[in-house]
């Protein structure tokens, strides 16, 4: 395990190599193509190592509060903290898009001045949406527990109200940490978010398993408390941010002459981020209103292996999307090309054996979360096989919004939620979680391959580089065929465990082998701690 100190300092060094200004702008300014995968490899190393100890931590989470309380009740938390989570993505209204865009796009473009505005024209909405929200979610609370949880009794009514009135919270956290890596900067996002509210959210639920405490009132608080640390620390570390950002400026650009540009951008964002996690969180709360909070239980910790194997995304896509941003700010195509295409090297070359194994060892891993999970093995397996087609497909939504193209990727998304829920309430009545799995795998695949191509047609951009091949082929190869052909010929587990080894074994050196086509050269400069000259003194702290 990797120690929160080193992790910071991995961290430090990548920010000191944040994304360089470049005053100049054009189709000739991207002479330097690629030279920032240095250090998009540099944060994705860092994100990576923090958002696999958030990854842990959550995952532990969920497996302590399955064996900490009955299935039923873990069942009515889950649909709660859904309920939250929408409701929280709801009240950021896409501006963790928004913010990093036009923050990223300012301090290339060298229009400091306009930041401070830019800030200030995406905070207040997140506040005053978050408060409504948070307030209507209290008064609403007795009428969306009998709706979402008829099975859960009284106790549903209160852990709603408990989590939706931390629901403003949530959303400035989100928000905050967003715009700090609008400035190139990864360290808020993973010492206040991936370590901090994730660990301390651990402890904290972990304590009130230990003390046998209910699971209406201090589950929930345990649970939810943590944002509002995450949220005061994300906001005094990016006012210290725009502090700096607007030193030399002698007259800011006023937040009303943001908010018509911030919001013509960020707007069709707003739903389609609402969108995405109703396609993640929805069937948590369909299962509980149609099957029961037991199948909604079973479904969760099924879902949870997921998570484990989008950590990769998730750390890559924060190191990468600030430089994409610039990049397309210059017109440097070339730069946004090799970019989109490394990084979904390097996100296959991480999530595809990680899904692989998910799938071959799904029941065993399910034993973890105690007895009466083993229902959830075919959902694993389904979704797992499914997120190899997504992740192949790179960070394709971002890459569409980082081009200025978020009416598309609004299109993408509510076709994609529309189909989630149509296709839930046909499915799960008949086939319960595997019906939910059926439904989520159907919306994943629509919301990956038609912005794939989308962006193919309007930008002749695809993620298909030599790397991207070549980390789909090392996996297919040295894991996903001898898995799968261990699993159908029903081995025993400790022969499964002996071929996964030793597949991993192959797989490492296969990487190693070809490391520059898969553009792992670029983690070199992990061990560069100098500044690169005309770093942005705004990304520095």
């Amino acid at each position: 395990m990797v120690g929160t100190r080193a992790v910071v300092a991995a961290v430090t060094r990548a920010d000191a190599d944040a994304t360089v200004v470049l005053p100049a702008v054009g189709p000739g300014a991207g002479a330097g193509a690629g030279a920032g995968l240095g250090g998009a490899a540099r944060q994705g190393f860092a994100n990576l190592v923090g958002v696999g100890l958030a990854a842990v931590a959550g995952f532990g989470l969920n497996i302590v509060i399955a064996r900490g309380w009955s299935v039923r009740e873990a069942g009515m938390f889950f649909a709660a903290t859904s309920a939250f989570m929408i409701a929280a993505s709801a009240a950021r209204l896409g501006t963790d898009v928004g913010t990093v865009y036009f923050v990223s796009r300012q301090r290339t473009l060298d229009r400091r001045d306009q930041i401070r505005g830019t800030i200030l024209a995406g905070l207040l909405p997140v506040l005053v949406v978050g408060t409504l929200l948070g307030v209507a979610g209290w008064l609403a609370a007795p009428a969306l527990a009998r709706v979402t949880m008829p099975e859960a009794g009284p106790g549903a009514v209160t852990a709603l109200r408990v989590l939706l009135a931390f629901v403003p919270l949530a959303a400035l956290n989100d928000y905050a940490l967003a715009a700090c890596r609008g400035f190139g900067q990864m360290r808020p996002l993973l010492t206040v978010e991936r370590l901090g509210r994730t660990l301390v959210q651990f402890l904290a639920v972990s304590v009130a398993a230990w003390l046998g405490l209910s699971a209406t009132v201090a589950l929930p608080l345990a649970w939810v408390v943590p944002y509002l640390l995450a949220a005061v620390a994300a906001l005094i570390w990016l006012g210290r941010l725009v502090g700096r950002a607007g030193r030399q400026v002698a007259r800011p650009v006023p937040a009303g002459e943001m908010v018509g540009p911030f919001w013509r951008f960020t707007g069709p964002r707003a739903i389609s981020s609402v969108a995405a996690i109703v396609v993640q969180r929805m069937d948590i709360v369909l299962l509980s209103a149609l099957r029961g909070p037991a199948d909604a239980a079973i479904y969760t910790a099924a879902t949870r292996f997921l998570a484990l194997g989008q950590l990769s995304s998730v750390a890559l896509s924060s190191s990468v999307q600030h430089r994409l941003a610039a990049a397309f700010a210059r017109d440097d195509r070339a730069d946004a090309r090799q970019l989109y295409q490394a990084a979904t090297g390097w996100l296959v070359l991480l999530s595809w054996p990680a899904y692989l194994v998910f799938a071959a060892f799904a029941a065993p891993m399910l034993s973890l979360f105690g007895a009466g999970y083993g229902g959830g093995r075919r959902v694993v397996v389904l979704l797992a096989l499914t997120m190899l087609v997504a992740t192949g497909c790179g960070m394709v939504d971002m890459v569409l919004n980082m081009a200025g193209r978020t009416a598309w990727t609004f299109y993408n998304a509510m076709g994609g939620t529309v189909l989630n829920v149509v296709a839930n309430l046909l499915l799960i009545p008949r086939y319960g979680i595997l019906g939910a799995a059926l439904a989520w795998t159907l919306s994943i695949l629509v919301t990956n391959l038609v912005p794939l191509t989308q962006l193919w047609w309007s930008m002749r951009l695809h993620p298909f580089g030599a790397g991207t091949r070549a980390a789909m082929a090392l996996a297919v190869v040295a894991l996903g065929l001898p898995l799968g052909a261990a699993s159908l010929l029903g081995v025993s587990l400790p022969v499964l465990a002996l071929v996964a080894v030793a597949g991993t074994g192959a797989y490492l050196a296969g990487a190693w082998r070809w490391r520059r086509t898969l553009h792992l050269d670029a983690l070199r400069s992990l061990r560069r701690g100098g500044k690169r000259a005309g770093a942005d003194p705004a990304t520095r702290s």
